[in-house]
């Protein structure tokens, strides 16, 4: 009996041995403990060596001076660079003379009658008081100013996007090289396309479309490419025997079936462009975000409020609508109104409000909020801020949350060896992807140390993994009672809709005016911000769980608990993997933008930069951040071949 026993633990080593994730380790740990040892002896166990260290700056500003001194003289800037800037500027002011010479009265019912003729009465009702409130909180002006930059970059996101997604759905070649790509740029935050864009085509509107573009034609191009390579094969053959040219194919049968899939994309990128075109407003994109950014600059919570609820009513108005098209595509609702009829209606609005001198927005149906806002921030600064009896205050809340939380994870990580966090990097990349994952995270790591942002970086890195934490604790629970609960999820949608809908730069004004400027509020707008989708995520996870499974638990006489540890939460791994990558990537996103709010690391070197000419420490800080999305995305983004099966 003693031999036996003894010998347990002697038969199970092999089996463990043999466990992929165990054999991952073991051979990381075999190459650690002979590179260790020399890194340590040749650069120290600090923080990042200064020896690694490459000063980039210098070549940085010289390639800027360059750029500078050359926009006006160079044939690249003359006779591309310069006509591509001068085309968006000109397409974006003659939208933006269109809306205006239509009048708020022609935009309204331009935008009602098209929410009619695809959803309905209700949704008409509903996009004619959005355009309606934007006109009484005073933003008309500016509203139409982000619409107009809106048309010009959604229109030129689509085209590209499209285009790219045609490629990769009729060649297998192309899907494989720009699959990577657009990994690579949906996982990035926005203010790292800023830079670049910014060195080229300097302040202004043609920088800030053109980095819209960027940012919003991957969806696009994603969703083409899945709409056309889903295409059911028996409808193509059908086609094809025909005798059917591939053109007459791709015209007659891949498209139209991919209906579904590419208003799905306009969608997406109609969202994502606004996302962006509002952050832009920090490189002179104008209109309402950069209202929301003067006014969160000077801490005027009201005026930040009364630009940001138009941004929010036009999301949530593009979105429906958009959505509606999309989900009564192909249906038998057709209205006999023509959209000849609707546009023959709206241009008779708008030539109406002309005859009577109404074009402008009045001013005596403008309400000011702002004073009533900030009375009630000066309020809550005054009562809420700190000494509520038992509970603090939000102040207090934030200064314990930096001082128990965000102080003690950076200090961690930045006093940890350099060579520690590499090596952590890579074994949880390895654990959940190749070794291509892992040599990948490991190298987009290191490189942040070669551009000497490793402090600033950890820092910013901290913040995230402290908003990931809150994140997903808050997520899965809300996620799990709404997926136990009907009831619970009729509840949460349309306040999940709503934040889904937000851009990120909406996030910043209410928790400037509960808890000021620093890193917990910054924080705390990433937690909201990625809350939403893991969510959803989770309860869609858990919901999509096989109901025998289920079934046969109960007819054990399994609790409702036990229901969810042992079958729910193990089925729907896959789910929760997802909702940990998608919490990871938009908690970063608004982590970044948390520097305009007293953030710090490297959202406020970017801001800097972009402030004050800096671009050499823009562009690194952009880089880092480049570097730190690819890290967390590939940290947490599990192959498709483990993201279905248990370690």
């Amino acid at each position: 009996m003693a031999t036996a026993t003894a010998g347990a633990p002697r038969a199970a080593l092999p089996g463990l041995l043999r466990h992929r994730a165990v054999g991952k380790l073991l051979l990381l740990a075999a190459a650690a403990a002979v590179l260790v040892p020399l890194a340590a002896a040749r650069w120290g166990s600090g923080g990042w060596p200064a020896a690694l260290t490459v000063d980039v700056s210098a070549p940085l500003g010289r390639a800027s001076d360059w750029i500078i001194d050359n926009r006006d003289s160079h044939p690249l800037f003359l006779y591309f660079l310069g006509h591509v800037s001068n085309a968006v500027v000109v397409s974006v002011r003659a939208v933006y003379l269109l809306l205006l010479g239509a009048g708020w009265a022609g935009v309204t019912a331009l935008g009602a009658l098209v929410a009619w003729r695809v959803a309905g009465v209700r949704l008409a009702l509903g996009t004619a008081a959005g355009f309606l409130a934007c006109g009484v909180l005073g933003m008309w002006v500016p509203t139409m100013q982000t619409l107009a930059l809106m048309v010009v970059a959604v229109a030129a996101s689509v085209a590209v996007g499209a285009l790219l997604g045609l490629a990769a759905g009729l060649s297998g070649r192309m899907d494989r090289v720009l699959r990577p790509v657009l990994d690579t740029m949906q996982v990035l935050p926005a203010f790292a396309y800023l830079l670049p864009v910014v060195l080229v085509f300097g302040i202004g509107v043609p920088a800030a479309v053109l980095a819209t573009v960027v940012y919003a034609a991957p969806p696009m191009a994603r969703l083409t490419a899945l709409g056309l390579r889903g295409a059911d094969p028996e409808v193509l053959e059908a086609v094809e025997s025909l005798g059917t040219t591939a053109r007459q194919r791709l015209l007659t049968a891949r498209i139209p079936l991919a209906r579904k899939e590419l208003l799905l994309g306009l969608n997406q990128t109609i969202m994502m462009a606004l996302s962006m075109a509002v952050i832009a407003s920090v490189i002179g994109a104008g209109g309402l975000g950069d209202r929301v950014y003067q006014a969160l600059a000077s801490v005027d919570v009201g005026a930040a409020l009364a630009a940001g609820i138009p941004i929010v009513l036009l999301a949530v108005v593009l979105d429906r609508v958009t959505g509606a098209a999309g989900e009564r595509l192909g249906t038998a609702g057709g209205r006999p109104v023509t959209w000849l009829y609707v546009l023959a209606a709206a241009v008779a609005v708008a030539v109406a409000g002309r005859l009577l001198g109404r074009l402008d927005w009045p001013g005596a149906w403008v309400a000011d909020i702002a004073g009533p806002v900030n009375r009630a921030v000066g309020w809550i600064t005054a009562h809420l801020h700190s000494g509520v009896p038992y509970v603090g205050g939000t102040a207090d809340w934030a200064a314990g949350f930096t001082t128990w939380v965000l102080d003690p994870v950076r200090d961690g990580l930045q006093g940890l060896p350099w060579w520690s966090v590499l090596l952590a990097v890579a074994a949880l990349a390895w654990l959940v992807g190749t070794w291509r994952t892992a040599l990948t995270a490991t190298l987009a790591l290191a490189a942040i140390g070669v551009l000497g942002v490793w402090k600033p970086s950890l820092d910013t890195l901290s913040q995230v993994l402290a908003a990931v934490a809150v994140t997903l604790v808050t997520g899965l629970a809300i996620g799990v009672a709404a997926a136990r609960s009907d009831r619970c999820e009729r509840l949460l949608r349309p306040v999940l809709d709503v934040l889904q809908t937000m851009p990120q730069f909406v996030y910043l004004i209410p928790v400037v005016a509960l808890f000021g400027v620093g890193r917990a509020p910054a924080v705390a707008a990433a937690v909201v911000y990625a809350l939403p989708a893991v969510v959803r995520i989770t309860a869609q996870g858990l919901r999509q769980v096989d109901p025998a499974a289920l079934e046969s638990a109960r007819s054990l006489g399994a609790t409702g608990g036990q229901q969810l540890r042992q079958i729910q939460l193990p089925l729907a791994r896959p789910a929760l993997l997802l909702a940990v990558n998608q919490g990871v990537v938009l908690v970063l996103a608004v982590v970044i933008i948390g520097g305009l709010v007293g953030g710090g690391a490297l959202g406020y070197d970017v801001v800097y930069g972009l402030a004050q000419g800096d671009l050499a420490t823009g562009l690194v800080a952009g880089a880092a951040i480049v570097c730190l999305g690819l890290v967390l995305d590939r940290v947490t983004q599990p192959t498709g071949r483990r993201a279905g099966k248990g370690a």
